[in-house]
């Protein structure tokens, strides 16, 4: 018998949506094989804008080296003859740097661009300065030269005010909402994203307003407005079921996925049945998209289905997580931040197994690729994380103090008041219990003072407990 993805519900197979929970259906996924894959990648290529070409420039397709090897010295022949009379030569370094991107080159994919960029600003050719900015942007983002990405989509963006193209314009409106999600600033992200969503509905182009929406759900899941994502959902998977898009229709049941998983422990079940519903269509499409799509598609099932087994203490939970891992080495050539988010998942698994030195081992994996990305807050949390289990399992009071304080100073640099003060309060316990009556006073007064203007009245009362019976043994120790 058929059942409903989302409510698990008996449906029949010819049902367009579930008469229980009025979630949309594919009635016939076969059906949906040989229909074009649509996707919706991480940033967006204008590339196969400015050409009138089918393939987008960063859709990494299954090719061989020989093919990609031959094209590249028909282009440098090209280029030779166009250098010798005097030609410009930008579409040809474009379509180089493509080139480059699909064998995984990003180097000379760059170098490509660069010079590209020079010839299309002799030229004064806008539509290509465009592409060409936003193409560079893309490579520094997905290397993490985050800065640098977001100066090229800006440089972008001022150029196509000039020409005024709505689709361009929303689409590197997103890519900057990509990068600066990945540097954890929601409130850029989520500026750049209404702006890119606002744009699209009012100029009633639907297909952009569902790919910005699809990019907006993940800063509307950081801010727990669930309402709002539920609504962004539905509409997002009734249009994908109409347009027979197959891609659309995995991505936002992953999502659905993430939505339940974030929404807690009574709607697990149900995001349980969203993942492993969008792994088993990623299975019936995999032999018609290039195994980085697959990769793409599945990473985040695995991680989610990972945090789930976790949760459920289930064995099958370090599989999915080594899946995720897996599938991020696999269409990340270099360290990525993704692959820090499954290490760190990894670490906090290995952690409750009571397998310490794994999970020392992955924390720190983790924070050297946060630390790498630059992303400050979740370098010091890792470091954090590696400091308990000095402190609390392995009761190495040095390796833990030493820990805390190089977290302390990223937070403090960050203005993380609630896990400076959680701080103190451990280094405090710490230096009591190696007698060092001072330094555990100084930490714990300092704790206190945070708590209080955090307003934290429960953990400011428990500090001013161990201030007293701190100051208590020391008059008592005065009078021996």
């Amino acid at each position: 018998m058929n059942k409903c993805p989302f409510c698990r519900s008996p449906i029949e197979i010819s049902w367009s949506y579930c008469r229980n929970c009025n979630k949309p259906l594919i009635a016939d996924i076969t059906n949906l094989y040989y229909n074009r894959v649509r996707p919706i990648p991480d940033g967006t290529s204008i590339y196969a804008n400015g050409f009138g070409e089918e393939e987008e420039f960063f859709d990494v397709n299954i090719i061989d080296d020989e093919t990609i090897e031959y094209e590249l010295s028909q282009l440098e022949s090209q280029l030779t003859d166009s250098e010798r009379i005097g030609k410009n030569m930008g579409n040809l370094l474009l379509k180089k740097a493509g080139l480059f991107y699909k064998k995984r080159d990003f180097s000379n994919a760059l170098k490509n661009l660069e010079l590209a960029l020079e010839n299309f600003k002799e030229e004064e050719n806008i539509i290509n300065l465009i592409i060409t900015h936003n193409e560079i942007g893309l490579i520094h983002e997905e290397t993490g030269f985050f800065d640098q990405a977001i100066y090229h989509f800006d440089r972008a963006l001022s150029f196509i005010e000039e020409i005024d193209d709505h689709i361009k314009e929303i689409q590197v409106l997103n890519n900057l909402g990509n990068v600066y999600h990945l540097i954890n600033d929601l409130e850029n992200a989520n500026k750049y994203y209404q702006k890119a969503l606002t744009l699209a509905d009012g100029e009633n182009l639907e297909l952009e307003a569902i790919k910005t929406a699809s990019n907006l759900v993940e800063i509307l899941l950081s801010l727990e407005d669930y309402d709002r994502v539920k609504r962004i959902l539905k509409r997002n998977l009734d249009f994908f079921v109409q347009t027979d898009d197959i891609y659309g229709v995995i991505q936002t049941r992953t999502k659905y996925g993430k939505m339940f998983y974030h929404l807690g422990e009574e709607y697990y079940d149900q995001s349980f049945n969203c993942l492993t519903s969008a792994l088993e269509l990623v299975d019936r499409i995999k032999n018609h998209i290039s195994i980085f799509i697959i990769k793409k598609l599945e990473w985040e099932c695995f991680l989610y289905l990972g945090y789930l087994h976790s949760l459920w203490d289930n064995l099958e939970a370090e599989n999915c997580l080594l899946k995720s891992l897996e599938a991020v080495r696999t269409f990340e050539i270099q360290e990525n931040i993704k692959e820090g988010i499954v290490l760190e998942a990894l670490a906090k698994y290995y952690l409750l197994k009571g397998e310490d030195k794994k999970a020392i081992d992955y924390f720190s994996y983790s924070k050297d690729i946060f630390q790498k990305f630059g992303d400050k807050a979740k370098e010091g949390e890792m470091k954090y994380h590696i400091a308990k289990i000095f402190q609390e399992y392995l009761q190495n009071d040095q390796k833990a103090i030493q820990l805390y304080e190089e977290a302390l100073e990223l937070f403090e640099n960050l203005n993380k008041s609630k896990i400076g003060a959680d701080i103190h309060n451990k280094l405090g316990d710490i230096y009591i219990s190696s007698q060092k009556y001072d330094l555990a006073l100084s930490n714990f007064e300092i704790a206190k003072k945070l708590y209080a203007e955090l307003e934290d009245e429960y953990n400011k009362t428990i500090i001013d407990g161990k201030i007293n019976s701190l100051k208590n043994t020391e008059n008592q120790n005065a009078t021996l």
